[in-house]
C-alpha cells in the first residue's frame, strides 16, 4: 500500500509538472522574443561604443521608430527601443541596454502595449516603479523622463485606462525630483476631443513625422543639463 500511495503521488506530481509546462514554455518564448534585438544592440555597442553621460531613449516601438539623432542633432542621444515591448521587458533587459551606458538622462516610453495586453493601470504603474528602482540601484543620479502613454486612434477604446496609468505615474514623478513626466495626451487631442489624425501613420497607432516633431518639442525642455 505505501508503494501504491507513492506511485499515485508521483503520477500526480508528474501531471502537475506537465500541466505547467505550456505556461513555462510561453514565458521562456516571450523572454526569448527580444533576445535577437538585444544581442544586436550589444554587437552594435562593441563595434561603435556609444558615449557615456548621454541621453538614452528606451522603450517600445514609439521609441524604436523615432529618429532621435534627427530630432536632437545637437545632443548625444542613444536609441535602444525594441518594438512591441512592455515596461517589464525594459526592466528585464536594463542590465544590458540601460545601465551600461551610464546616461545622464533616460527618456522612457512604454505602457500602451501593456494596457492592450490586459494589464491594469496599477500594474503598469508598478512595472514602471520596478524600472525606476532598477535604474536607481545602478545609477542613482540619472534623471528619468517618462513620456505619458499616448492616446491613439487604434486604441482609443482603452484611453481611460491609459489616462489612469498616466495619472498614477505622474503622481510618482511629483514625489521624485529625478523623475519627470511629459504630458503628450492633451497636445495630441484635436478640437473634436479625439486624437489628431495627422500625428499618426496610416495604422492609427504609430507616430507620423509630424507626431515625432511634436514629441521632440515636448521632450526637449527636459534634456537640458542640470
Amino acid at each position: 500500500m505505501p508503494c501504491h500511495r507513492g506511485s499515485t503521488l508521483s503520477r500526480a506530481l508528474l501531471s502537475a509538472v506537465v500541466a505547467c509546462l505550456p505556461a513555462f514554455n510561453g514565458m521562456a518564448a516571450e523572454q526569448d522574443r527580444w533576445e535577437p534585438a538585444i544581442a544586436a544592440m550589444e554587437a552594435q555597442d562593441r563595434e561603435s561604443p556609444p558615449p557615456e553621460n548621454g541621453i538614452l531613449f528606451v522603450g517600445s516601438s514609439s521609441i524604436r521608430m523615432w529618429e532621435v539623432k534627427q530630432s536632437f542633432p545637437d545632443l548625444p542621444v542613444i536609441n535602444r527601443g525594441f518594438g512591441g515591448s512592455q515596461i517589464a521587458d525594459s526592466v528585464r533587459y536594463a542590465d544590458r541596454i540601460v545601465l551600461p551606458y551610464r546616461p545622464r538622462v533616460i527618456v522612457f516610453y512604454a505602457g500602451d502595449n501593456d494596457i492592450a495586453a490586459g494589464k491594469t493601470p496599477e500594474q503598469v504603474a508598478d512595472d514602471f516603479k520596478a524600472f525606476v528602482g532598477k535604474v536607481r540601484d545602478g545609477l542613482p543620479r540619472t534623471r528619468i523622463v517618462f513620456i505619458g502613454i499616448k492616446p491613439s486612434i487604434r486604441r482609443w477604446a482603452m484611453v481611460d485606462k491609459m489616462r489612469e496609468a498616466n495619472r498614477l505615474i505622474r503622481a510618482l514623478a511629483a514625489e521624485d525630483e529625478r523623475l519627470e513626466y511629459v504630458d503628450v495626451d492633451a497636445p495630441m487631442i484635436g478640437h473634436d476631443g479625439k486624437p489628431r489624425a495627422e500625428l499618426f501613420r496610416s495604422d492609427g497607432l504609430h507616430l507620423s513625422a509630424e507626431g515625432y516633431r511634436r514629441w521632440a518639442d515636448l521632450v526637449r525642455p527636459h534634456l537640458k543639463p542640470e
